[in-house]
C-alpha cells in the first residue's frame, strides 16, 4: 500500500507541477514514446537476466505491494512457536522433535502459528535449524556456521533482482533519448510542415526523454530500493531465529535463548519485554 501511495505522490507531484506552469496534460500523452521506452527496457531486461531471476523480481515486486510479512505480529508469532518447541525437547527430550521437523506440515506446533506453519521458507528454516540437533550431527559452533551460510546465500538471491532492476533504472534514460531521436527523425520527415505540427512533434520527441527520466528516478530506482530493504528486513527476521536456535543449541535455557533473539530485533518490531513475559506465563500455564 506504501508503495502505491508513493507513486501516486510521484504522479500527482510531477502532473501538478506541471500544470500549474500553465501545462495541459494532454501535452504528456504520446503512447508511441511509452511503447518505445518500455518495450526496450523489457527488451533489455530479458537478455541480461536469467528466467529465476526475472520470476523472484515479479515476486519481490508483487511483495512490496503486500507489505513485508515479518513485521511485529510474525516476531510474536516466532518467539511463541520456538518457546514451545524448546519446551517440548526440554521436558521430552530432542526426539520428541522429530516428528516436529521431519513433516512440518502436519506439526500441531508450526501449525499453531499460521504465520510461521504457512510460510514455507520460515518453517524450512526452522526445521532444517533443528533437525541437526535432533539428529545431534551437529554441535552449537557447527550449527551457527552452517545458518550463517544459509542466510548469506538468501541475502545474495535476494540481491540479484536488484540488481537487475537497478541497471534497467540506469538504462531508462538512455531509453528515453532513444525515443526523443527516433520523435526528431519523424519531425523532421514533416519539417516542410506548419510550425505548429512541427511543435507538436518536437514536444512529443521530448516527451520520450521526460519519460525515461521519470521512470528510472520516480519509479525504477525506488522500487529496487524499496526491494532491497525488504530483503534486509526479511535476512533479520532470519537471523534472529537463528540466533534462537543457536543460543538453545548452546544448552541456554529455552526462555534465555528468546530474550537473546528479541535483543537483536530492530526497535520497530521488538516486543517489550513485558509482553514475551506474558507469551511464556500463557504457554506454561497452557501446558
Amino acid at each position: 500500500m506504501i508503495v502505491i501511495v508513493g507513486c501516486i505522490v510521484v504522479t500527482a507531484g510531477v502532473l501538478g507541477g506541471f500544470m500549474m506552469a500553465g501545462g495541459h496534460v494532454g501535452a504528456l500523452y504520446h503512447p508511441s514514446e511509452l511503447v518505445t521506452i518500455g518495450g526496450a527496457a523489457l527488451g533489455a531486461l530479458i537478455v541480461s537476466t536469467p528466467k529465476k531471476v526475472l520470476i523472484d523480481m515479479v515476486k519481490g515486486i508483487l511483495a512490496t505491494l503486500k507489505g513485508t510479512p515479518y513485521g511485529r505480529n510474525t516476531y510474536q508469532d516466532l518467539f511463541r512457536c520456538l518457546y514451545d518447541m524448546m519446551r517440548l525437547a526440554r521436558r521430552d527430550g530432542m526426539l520428541a522433535l522429530e516428528s516436529h521437523v521431519s513433516n512440518p506440515h502436519d506439526s500441531t506446533i508450526l501449525n499453531k502459528y499460521p504465520r510461521i506453519g504457512q510460510n514455507h521458507h520460515v518453517s524450512k528454516f526452522i526445521c532444517g535449524g533443528i533437525a541437526p540437533l535432533v539428529e545431534a550431527t551437529a554441535d552449537a559452533e557447527q550449527l551457527a556456521k552452517l545458518l550463517d551460510a544459509e542466510i548469506k546465500v538468501m541475502e545474495e538471491e535476494h540481491h540479484l533482482p536488484v540488481l537487475a532492476l537497478t541497471k534497467v533504472a540506469d538504462a531508462l534514460p538512455g531509453f528515453g533519448i532513444v525515443a526523443a531521436v527516433l520523435g526528431i527523425v519523424i519531425t523532421m520527415a514533416h519539417i516542410d510542415g506548419p510550425p505548429a505540427e512541427i511543435g507538436h512533434k518536437v514536444g512529443a520527441a521530448l516527451v520520450g526523454t521526460f519519460l525515461g527520466i521519470l521512470l528510472s528516478y520516480g519509479f525504477a530506482a525506488p522500487l529496487a530500493t524499496r526491494i532491497e530493504l525488504a530483503g534486509v528486513t526479511e535476512a533479520a527476521f532470519f537471523r534472529t531465529t537463528a540466533a534462537a536456535i543457536v543460543g538453545f543449541a548452546k544448552n541456554l535455557p529455552p526462555k534465555v535463548a528468546i530474550e537473546m533473539a528479541r535483543r537483536s530485533v530492530t526497535s520497530e518490531f521488538r516486543p517489550d519485554r513485558e509482553e514475551l513475559d506474558q507469551w511464556f506465563k500463557e504457554a506454561d500455564s497452557s501446558s
